[in-house]
């Protein structure tokens, strides 16, 4: 791969006097993942500072070179030898990298040591690029660097690390920018502690459907006469009834009926039967398959069909995006057929991540009706302690599935050995052991990008807090309509132009996969609150006008005809200019500006009219496609769907030694595969550790 546009990289490593590595320019590139930029920062083969190697090495070096020249050389010596990287073809259109072969480096056994790989950076010309090598364990990185440096690693007369050839390449001269060498695994406390929190969280689920099915079948077992003297001996029906001093409260949200002597241990006991039935498995797994409504209070059935494309879209943008950061070989040929391409669009070409403003859009438009449906049962008081329970109910729907996948992708990053592709920059990418707190306070995309822990987590962080604002909104509704409208405009005024200032003073590109050689574009536009907010506060709008409306907003047919032309006029269009405005800017545009401030927007009004118009009965064969009961149960496992399916991606790019080949086949199956695992674990997620927290009733009444 060609590193001087490192689809990949974004953190750039600098070797100080002492040849430690230090970061030098943090990068961003993409919604949820920070990537390292291999620039600048070196110094010639030539110009190096002499320096001594361990004598350890030395020796072990040493040994490794003589036993290579010999005429039947020793079988440990071959296998490091073949590890090396070797220049493969199609150099000009990416496939610089050499990683050699990473596995077959660490099987190789000397007679006094083991090898170990390493990664060499080098900039040769304009081409930045890595050699993996096969070392003795005795090498430090140190000693690596100097042994590179000085040219002693030399298979007879050749170059274990030799250039790219002057046909490739018009500089010989080759610049090293940092090594790497492959450390042991060693978890440390917080991986530990997250691989507790894990087996913990899934344990419980467990132990309660164990519990359950003894409880039940001990139940079956007993002569249907003496059930119920059973029951009443053990103070536990499965069906809800409970029995202290000889009386029976007839549900367990009645215990406040038993006489005051008996309430403490009836309340005990009903809130562990709550536990037990909310954590087994025989109550979360109803419903989560099934074809009903998923819409809470029912209705909005074409939500379910928006929610679950959106996703296949994310998802599939993801499948592209991880892939093309770091691991083609043919990278060159990539930005060729698809960066231009519209028909690629739903990959990582075009503004592939308007699917997330969907999402934004569909969170404002919930959270306006289920507040409002508070209200309403609240004997239409929208008091604090309801706007409490209500962001708490927000709270223990996302944080429980959300701490368990950090958990997970924390102790999963501990114990994997990951390939030459990522090894050296896996614990940057995630950078948990700093940040973690970030994320349990829902304010991670708050930090720069490369502090996030799990990158892709910053959007839960932003939905918690435009989710926040609902109230505020929902009772300047309430307290009178223009102040309302005045409020509710100027937020989507300053949103917009919020989008548009930092677009133009950062000289910013308006989409994929432009945005992944902007440093700024994910650090100041792309995750921050005030420039994402406009989708949510439209569906928040929506919400309101669904819930209060009394009569349907079209009347006749052409008004859904002309409104349908202009809502796919609108989304061609902004599909359509990014593909205009592809160019990064190199000073202020103007154009650029205003697209990236009302792109967002307009995207959420064209979907708010496909969901108005569907509600009212025009959508058509439209709204027969979004409302397919097939929908239903993928919109349930969609959260999990979201925070599971890049461990899935990651651990497969991340555990390739070899480059990916980039054909439009290849990532079509990468993309159904990364799909079929992620339904499979998400299913297990939602049925053990998402689900039981909101069937959980913390009190009895």
């Amino acid at each position: 791969m060609n590193f001087t546009l490192p689809s990949s990289s974004l953190l750039c490593y600098l070797n100080s006097l002492s040849i430690k590595k230090k970061h030098l320019v943090i990068k961003m590139a993409q919604s949820w993942m920070v990537f390292l930029l291999f620039a600048g920062c070196s110094k010639a083969l030539e110009n190096t500072q002499a320096s001594t190697v361990s004598q350890k090495c030395t020796e072990d070096i040493n040994t490794f070179l003589w036993e290579i020249t010999q005429d039947r050389p020793k079988e440990y010596a071959v296998q490091m030898y073949d590890a090396f990287g070797k220049m493969g073809s199609n150099v000009k259109g990416g496939n610089a990298n050499r990683p050699g072969l990473l596995q077959q480096c660490r099987s190789a056994h000397g007679p006094s040591f083991s090898a170990k790989y390493c990664e060499v950076f080098l900039k040769q010309g304009t081409v930045q690029y890595f050699v993996g090598i096969c070392v003795p364990e005795s090498c430090g990185e140190e000693d690596v660097e100097i042994l590179v440096l000085d040219g002693s690693l030399q298979f007879g007369q050749t170059s274990l690390i030799p250039p790219l050839p002057h046909i490739l390449v018009n500089q010989s001269t080759q610049e090293m920018i940092m090594t790497h060498c492959l450390s042991a695994i060693e978890p440390g406390a917080l991986d530990a502690i997250s691989l507790f929190v894990c087996c913990v969280m899934v344990a419980i689920p467990l132990a309660a459907t164990l519990l359950t099915a003894i409880i039940k079948w001990q139940r079956n077992r007993e002569v249907r006469p003496s059930a119920q003297t059973s029951c009443s001996n053990t103070g536990l029906n499965l069906y809800g009834t409970m029995k202290t001093n000889g009386s029976y409260s007839s549900d367990i949200n009645h215990d406040t009926e038993e006489n005051s002597s008996s309430s403490t241990s009836i309340t005990s006991r009903s809130f562990l039967y709550r536990c037990l039935q909310a954590f087994s498995i025989q109550n979360t797994r109803q419903g989560v398959l099934s074809t009903s409504s998923s819409v809470p209070g029912g209705g909005y059935s074409s939500l379910n069909g928006i929610r679950v494309l959106s996703l296949l879209w994310i998802i599939c943008g993801h499948s592209a995006q991880f892939p093309v950061i770091n691991n083609l070989d043919n990278y060159k040929n990539w930005r060729t057929t698809v960066e231009s391409n519209p028909l690629h669009v739903l990959t990582i070409s075009g503004p592939v991540f308007l699917a997330v403003d969907t999402f934004l859009l569909l969170g404002g438009l919930l959270s306006a009706r289920s507040l409002l449906g508070s209200i309403n049962k609240a004997d239409d008081n929208l008091s604090p302690s309801l706007v409490a329970n209500y962001l708490l109910r927000r709270i223990t729907r996302i944080q429980p599935l959300h701490m368990f996948v950090m958990c997970l992708t924390i102790g999963l990053i501990s114990l994997i050995q990951w390939g030459p592709y990522w090894f050296p920059f896996i614990d940057t990418l995630m950078d948990c052991k700093t940040y973690w707190w970030a994320n349990l306070f829902l304010i991670s995309n708050l930090l720069p990008v490369h502090e996030i822990c799990i990158p892709w987590s910053w959007y839960l962080s932003l939905d918690f807090q435009c989710y926040a604002t609902t109230p505020l909104l929902v009772y300047v509704y309430r307290l009178n309509r223009g102040v309302f409208i005045v409020v509710a405009g100027g937020l989507l005024l300053m949103t917009t132009v919020a989008g548009a200032v930092v677009t133009a003073l950062m000289h910013l590109p308006v989409f994929q996969p432009s945005t992944l050689t902007s440093e700024y574009y994910v650090l100041y536009y792309y995750v921050k609150p005030y420039t994402r907010y406009g989708p949510f506060l439209i569906g928040i709008l929506a919400g309101i006008y669904l819930t209060t409306k009394k009569d349907p907003l079209l009347k006749h047919k052409w008004q859904a005809a002309l409104g349908w032309i202009f809502c796919m006029s609108v989304m061609a269009a902004v599909i359509g200019l990014s593909y205009v405005l592809k160019e990064t800017p190199a000073s202020p545009s103007v154009p650029h500006a205003l697209y990236q401030g009302l792109h967002r927007p307009l995207w959420a009004l064209a979907v708010t009219w496909i969901i108005l118009t569907c509600e009212d009965g025009y959508g058509g064969l439209i709204k027969s496609l979004l409302s397919l009961g097939f929908w239903v149960p993928l919109s349930n496992l969609s959260f999990a769907c979201y925070l599971t399916h890049p461990i899935f991606i990651i651990l497969y790019i991340g555990l390739q030694e070899t480059p990916i080949h980039y054909t439009d086949i290849n990532f079509m199956y990468l993309f159904f595969g990364h799909l079929v695992l992620t339904l499979v674990f998400s299913y297990v997620f939602t049925l053990l550790v998402e689900k039981p927290y909101l069937l959980l009733k913390w009190r009895g009444t």
